[in-house]
């Protein structure tokens, strides 16, 4: 199933890719192998995947000491700030800061052990009340305030788009997603880059390429429905 279900996904990147007149090389699939168990991450990894999110901590800790040593962990979801001393060093990129007491906590951890850490600011593009990050308009300041923190590097930005049936209607968050990213580039702050967009998953990943996503993060999609009772290896 997972390698049908990858040989799916890569085709409808290199597609969106080519209808967008871009590279697909751009683009790093992240396969979300949260609730998944170790097994079905090395099912992945056999069909290529070296890209893994996850959500939890925990998960990141139980499978990182399971799985080879060459994968880049990626942590997608909401962190708390007591959690962070556990993911420094494990992981290539964390996704989800959207707040400088999240960001100088990692900082702190990162200090400690003489690494820097990638990050991506998380913006609530949309405003839905469920999400987490930071808005639109907070954005730049927060990007400005961190740009200074040792131990850290702001690759780029991060967003969730809401649910719908129809990914078109997700189109409108990528955009200005890409063009909050234009104009933080266009103010040219130290220690910040713009090169990472990580956004759209199984839903409408394909209109999120289209519209500039570097990362895509495909979850349901390459693993299939996940299931909550079961908890991963």
């Amino acid at each position: 199933m997972i390698s049908e279900n990858l040989s799916l996904v890569r085709e409808n990147i290199k597609k969106a890719c080519s209808k967008a007149n871009r590279n697909e090389k751009e683009v790093t699939l992240i396969a979300v192998s949260k609730t998944k168990p170790v097994e079905m991450l090395e099912e992945a990894y056999r069909e290529g995947c070296r890209d893994f999110g996850e959500n939890k901590v925990q998960e990141i800790m139980d499978k990182y000491e399971k799985m080879p040593g060459d994968i880049r962990w990626h942590m997608i979801g909401h962190l708390q700030r007591n959690k962070v001393k556990y993911l420094i060093g494990k992981v290539y990129l964390i996704h989800s800061v959207d707040s400088l007491r999240l960001a100088e906590e990692i900082s702190k951890e990162a200090c400690k052990q003489n690494v820097t850490v990638n990050i991506l600011i998380e913006v609530n593009v949309a405003g839905e009340e469920s999400k987490f990050g930071t808005t639109n308009e907070e954005a730049v300041e927060l990007v400005k305030s961190i740009a200074g923190l040792p131990g850290i590097s702001v690759k780029g930005l991060m967003t969730i788009a809401p649910y719908v049936d129809c990914p078109e209607e997700n189109r409108q968050y990528f955009v200005k997603l890409r063009q909050l990213s234009v104009d933080i580039m266009k103010k040219n702050i130290d220690n910040i880059s713009m090169d990472i967009l990580s956004m759209g998953m199984t839903g409408d990943y394909q209109v999120a390429i289209e519209e500039g996503a570097t990362y895509v993060r495909v979850g349901t999609g390459i693993f299939g429905e996940r299931n909550y009772a079961i908890k991963a290896d």
